[in-house]
């Protein structure tokens, strides 16, 4: 049975309540296991809860909260910031809401989302895409050490 410490390797789909994938270890015709130790909070909290007390080739579907996933969305996260403040883009490529970009940051290189475009500003979503969410998981643990 798994437990804190233990390194877990499992197959997992994760969908939207609307049934769209968001992520699966199933890409390009293979399987692409998610591996992780229990307790190095290296996965979402409601995820790590899940397995635990899971063995090898047990399956499960199981949903997680925003407040044990990604969070609730915070508007104060929506930021307006002149357009001339973003990098130039490619030529032929348009601004447009629901882009991605990556803002470099002391931290590291951050993805912010386009939330909306005016003439002079873009409002900037700095929510991870998943906040305010509820998750969908469907996993098969694959190994335990």
């Amino acid at each position: 049975m798994i437990k804190s410490g233990h390194k877990v390797t499992l197959d997992y789909e994760g969908k939207l309540e609307t049934g769209e994938v968001f992520d699966s270890s199933q890409r390009g015709g293979q399987s692409h296991p998610l591996t992780f130790t229990i307790g190095e909070n290296k996965v979402i909290p409601g995820f790590e809860k899940a397995v635990l007390g899971m063995k090898v080739d047990e399956e499960k579907e199981f949903s997680i909260n925003p407040e044990d996933a990604y969070g609730h969305r915070n508007e104060q996260l929506v930021q307006e910031i002149p357009r001339k403040a973003l990098p130039p883009t490619p030529p032929g490529m348009e601004i447009k809401a629901g882009m991605t970009l990556m803002m470099r940051t002391p931290q590291g290189d951050l993805p912010v989302r386009i939330a909306e475009v005016k003439e002079e500003t873009v409002a900037l979503d700095l929510n991870h895409p998943l906040a305010g969410k509820k998750l969908i998981f469907k996993i098969k643990i694959v190994n335990v050490e």
